[in-house]
């Protein structure tokens, strides 16, 4: 019988800040205090707003759909996911895997921002063929949507947007030499181009830049130095300038060699301020730590003077109970559950939740491999420690059918079913080359997939009886071929010989548990 699981609450009543059982991350130590990391998983270039009692964080994903992933929280530590600003990128047909890939293209450096009533969420979107590309904005009067995205000719390299008490709306952006543009009152369309404001070669690339008015003055936070890098505040008295700069954040004591150094500060009620910056670790992501904010001789200092805190007092200790973005599904729902993303646009007459009532139903389509292949479902892997496991029916595989589970980047590894000549295989396989193969008589079989941080390796597992798994293959050495994109979980099925014409089988996904 299946079990039900709650979308996001995990009553978690150890100290222990990692569970095997939940499989999830959480940060809330049970006591009124915290500990770093917030989210122990790729949640980059965070941004975040308090409207009323409720705090909201935005993150950039990339080429993965729906994109922009918002979260929501009442204390700053619990979190569980509100939804996504974009549906599907409709701007290029290689987001449909027609004619190429758009793999790292999509949404970066996210800014949320909440003006007279309406969520505004902005991005960028470079060519990755060129230094070019453009700016979204997408407004929604709910942070569940439904929200409306417009797409400006004009290319804002990592954008903040901003809007002042006068009710002028800005953008800074730029990468190391920054720039202000205003847009216009309906935040549709670029009122005065683009002014150069800063340009400092002592701060290499510094990007992610965030805009904040206190008492007057003009704050620009940014990132300098990249994954090593370091949190750079400007100061000015007028929006355009000039500018004064300080460092008010450079530690790498967490994780060594990277550095916090990307991200927003909120005020909350009380007139304390905190921030959400990030950290590069490796294949698991850019992980997003708390740190309260402390101004001294009016600029705002990340952490203890400087240095990222590990444990900590909570910044509200309300009595709520401990929450983490969901990770498990049973796929009872209609819809898609919200920790779930695309590889690329998705093909939706080729997957189905309703198909079959309780079950992700896949269907394969022409790929000659994995990267190549539309409709892989992902979701975050996670550190220190996380495992997937997924229940597939395979009773409806076609010839030349790969059907499994996943850990997806480059590399890329899998443990899957293929179906040859009217046989089924278990294949476990490390960028489609097969490294082992096991013989499958049955109809439904069992998968899993094993994550460590020490290392950054993946291992596979396989049952028959949904009890004990065995070991398939090698580990696969976790990598970041595709550069600032975290490894993940995938589920998916392909077919590598169908014809223009002909249709693959489909397999039915009983849940994805963590």
């Amino acid at each position: 019988m299946k079990r039900t699981l709650g979308l996001c609450t995990l009553l978690l009543y150890f100290s222990s800040v990692f569970s095997q059982t939940s499989g999830s991350w959480t940060p809330d130590l049970g006591n009124g205090n915290f500990t770093n990391p917030l989210m122990w998983g790729d949640w980059p270039d965070p941004d975040i707003i308090r409207v009323d009692d409720k705090f909201y964080f935005i993150s950039t994903s990339m080429h993965y759909v729906p994109g922009c992933p918002i979260a929501v929280s009442s204390d700053l530590v619990n979190w569980e996911m509100g939804g996504y600003a974009v549906s599907r990128y409709e701007e290029d047909p290689r987001y449909d895997l027609k004619g190429g890939d758009m793999y790292l293209s999509g949404s970066w450096a996210a800014t949320l921002r909440y003006h007279n009533g309406t969520f505004y969420a902005g991005f960028c979107t470079p060519k990755m063929e060129s230094k070019e590309g453009h700016f979204s904005i997408c407004s929604a009067k709910n942070i569940n949507g439904p929200w409306t995205r417009t797409i400006f000719p004009e290319f804002l390299y990592d954008p903040g947007l901003f809007f002042d008490d006068d009710g002028r709306v800005y953008v800074a952006h730029g990468q190391q030499t920054l720039y202000i543009t205003e847009l216009n009152s309906d935040v549709k369309s670029v009122k005065v181009p683009q002014r150069k404001i800063y340009d400092n070669p002592g701060f290499p690339y510094l990007e992610g830049s965030h805009l904040y008015k206190v008492n007057k003055k003009y704050y620009i936070l940014g990132s300098t130095g990249g994954t090593r890098g370091k949190v750079v505040c400007l100061r000015s008295d007028n929006i355009y300038g000039p500018y004064e700069s300080k460092v008010v954040m450079q530690d790498d004591h967490t994780y060594p060699g990277n550095g916090l150094h990307q991200g927003g500060m909120v005020q909350l009620k009380d007139g304390a301020w905190w921030s959400i910056i990030m950290q590069d670790r490796g294949p698991i992501g850019r992980v997003p730590n708390l740190e309260p904010v402390t101004w001294i001789d009016d600029w705002p200092i990340f952490g203890k003077n400087g240095i990222g805190v590990d444990t900590f007092p909570k910044p509200i200790n309300i009595n709520a109970p401990v929450t983490v973005p969901a990770s498990s599904d049973e796929f009872n729902a209609p819809t898609l559950a919200l920790q779930w993303q695309w590889n690329h646009n998705p093909d939706n007459s080729k997957w189905s939740l309703t198909g079959r009532s309780g079950y992700l139903r896949l269907k394969a389509g022409k790929a000659a491999t994995l990267f190549q292949a539309v409709n892989t479902l992902s979701q975050r892997v996670e550190g220190p420690y996380s495992t997937g496991s997924i229940e597939m029916d395979i009773s409806s595989m076609k010839d030349n059918d790969v059907a499994g589970l996943g850990i997806f980047q480059l590399p890329y590894a899998y443990v899957a079913v293929r179906q040859t000549n009217g046989k089924k295989t278990i294949v476990m396989a490390q960028n489609d080359s097969t490294i082992a193969v096991v013989n499958l008589k049955q109809t439904k079989i069992w998968f899993k997939a094993n994550v460590n941080e020490k290392g950054f390796v993946a291992t596979f597992a396989y049952s028959v009886n949904g009890k004990d798994f065995l070991p398939i293959g090698n580990e696969l050495k976790m990598g970041l071929g595709l550069d600032w994109t975290a490894n993940r979980f995938a589920l998916f099925n392909f077919n590598t010989g169908l014809s223009t014409t002909a249709t693959g089988g489909h397999v039915d996904i009983n849940w994805f548990r963590r």
